[in-house]
């Protein structure tokens, strides 16, 4: 079995393994720790209002939590320069080992006001953001982008240039452009294009679903780490899966479904601890759902999985999925 490789991002030895991507709603405090135990060497927060941490919102400061979960980026959006620096500087307080700036989301009410992947069309205003992050705190500032805003105006590598410029220490890169949202395909030459632009690390992201995909991202772009995001939905133990296959060219499989489960239980559990039964069985109901996919009377039970509304119900709803698989077996 080779040794990984060690690689310095934003000041961080790594190893050249896979990190979790930021994922608002799902790359919770509770799914951090799960993908950590499972072998991602970095994980990145969901993304935080620089606005709304600046007028004190507790459900944002919330988000902010680090403790036993590093290395960890805390994630920020949005397009003032000035609100970014103060809340660069209320994130710096929770000790993150990095700050990450938010100009790939997609989602209209996001780049709707000029935060997130609407900034690509607007990168003297990134740096701007950039900048003022980076002057604000020691920490190092990173950020995450996409290929561009449509196939029109494809210009990540210009724009990485610049956020390297402005004090960027490193940049991820999403391989679709705003207007492709998550739907294939995945542009890997632009992710290499974007290396080859800048002398500071670049993560590449997309399509990253299990080992083999992981290493042709490291081959086809010359990039430093990949980060994993809907690949690991429900499957936090891909970062097993490719550090197994990158170190030994091993291919292991899915575990049993009883398995499957047992960390489904243990993940919502988390989440049920750290947010209150109500609130985490609420946000639970699609995370049981992806852990479910697959099994005997899957689209039955993801149904189910939409009415949870207590732990009672998840543990009920697991029994019912372990007894129609044992039943299918026979």
């Amino acid at each position: 079995m080779s040794k990984l490789k060690t690689v310095t991002i934003a000041g961080l030895s790594l190893e050249q393994s896979a990190a979790l991507a930021p994922m608002a709603s799902v790359a919770d405090k509770a799914y951090r720790l799960i993908c950590k135990e499972y072998g991602a060497v970095y994980v990145v927060g969901e993304m935080v209002s620089a606005k709304a941490l600046c007028y004190g919102d507790r459900k944002s400061r919330a988000l902010l939590e680090v403790a036993g979960q590093e290395p960890m980026a805390v994630q920020l959006f949005g397009s003032e320069p000035e609100l970014m620096a103060r809340a660069a500087r209320i994130a710096a307080e929770y000790q993150p080992q990095v700050i990450d700036i938010n100009m790939g989301c997609p989602v209209p009410k996001v780049a709707g006001n000029g935060c997130g992947s609407a900034l690509m069309r607007a990168p003297e205003r990134a740096a701007r953001l950039v900048r003022a992050a980076a002057e604000a705190v020691e920490l190092p500032v990173t950020v995450k982008i996409r290929k561009g805003w449509d196939d029109s105006a494809v210009n990540a590598p210009m724009f990485a240039r610049a956020m390297e410029a402005a004090g960027a220490a490193a940049v991820a890169v999403h391989g679709r452009t705003r207007q492709q949202m998550y739907r294939p395909p995945v542009d890997r030459e632009i992710i290499r294009q974007v290396k080859e632009a800048v002398s500071i690390p670049v993560i590449g992201n997309g399509g990253i679903v299990d080992g083999p995909s992981a290493l042709e991202m490291y081959q086809e772009t010359g990039c430093d780490l990949v980060m994993v995001a809907q690949g690991s939905y429900g499957r936090p133990w891909v970062f097993r899966q490719i550090r197994r296959y990158l170190e030994a060219g091993e291919l292991l499989p899915e575990p049993p479904l009883a398995e499957r489960l047992e960390v489904m239980l243990r993940h919502v559990s988390m989440m049920v601890e750290f947010k209150g039964e109500r609130l985490g069985m609420t946000e639970a109901r699609k995370i049981a759902a992806w852990y479910i996919k697959g099994s005997p009377g899957a689209a039955a039970f993801r149904g189910a999985c939409g009415r949870l509304s207590s732990w009672e119900d998840l543990k009920s709803l697991t029994a019912q999925v372990l007894r129609q698989s044992l039943e299918t077996e026979d």
